[in-house]
């Protein structure tokens, strides 16, 4: 196993660990690579001094180049947003697909009034503006294999 500083084409610098570099290679070909901060798939080794202390960076990820202003402020959105959702999944019902549905009979009173969480496309979501209800669209972040 190997570790890689990368860095992605908007600057944003990560580790990554791979079996070999030949390893890495293909994978950075394939566009298997992507940046955790943008998705950007357009990856490179980005300079590296394995023998120099190492500083803290990025959500506990180490590195040997200077912090990016850029690439802290995405990580700590990120980070908002993870707990925005941990705490909606924590205290609200999925509904699913039924959102809008649901939604309307909470607002109309037909069910008893609750927190709830789900998908609503963008028509269902401009008749609930039109009608009205009360809610909120929470970002989603991309699913992380790391």
């Amino acid at each position: 196993m190997i570790l890689f500083d990368l860095k992605c084409a908007k600057g944003h610098v990560f580790e990554a660990w791979f079996k070999d570099g030949d390893t890495f290679t293909v994978q950075s070909k394939t566009g298997e690579i992507v940046c955790p901060l943008c998705g950007n798939s357009d990856i490179t080794k980005a300079p590296m001094a394995p023998q120099l202390a190492r500083r803290r960076v990025d959500q506990g990820r180490s590195s040997n180049l200077a912090p990016d202003p850029e690439a802290e402020q995405i990580a700590a959105a990120k980070q908002l947003i993870e707990a925005l959702q941990h705490k909606v999944e924590e205290n609200c019902d999925y509904v699913g697909e039924k959102f809008a549905e649901e939604a309307r009979k909470i607002h109309y009173g037909e069910v008893e009034k609750r927190g709830i969480y789900g998908e609503a496309t963008d028509m269902e979501a401009g008749d609930l503006e039109d009608e009205g209800i009360e809610f909120h669209r929470l970002p989603r972040l991309p699913q992380s294999d790391a």
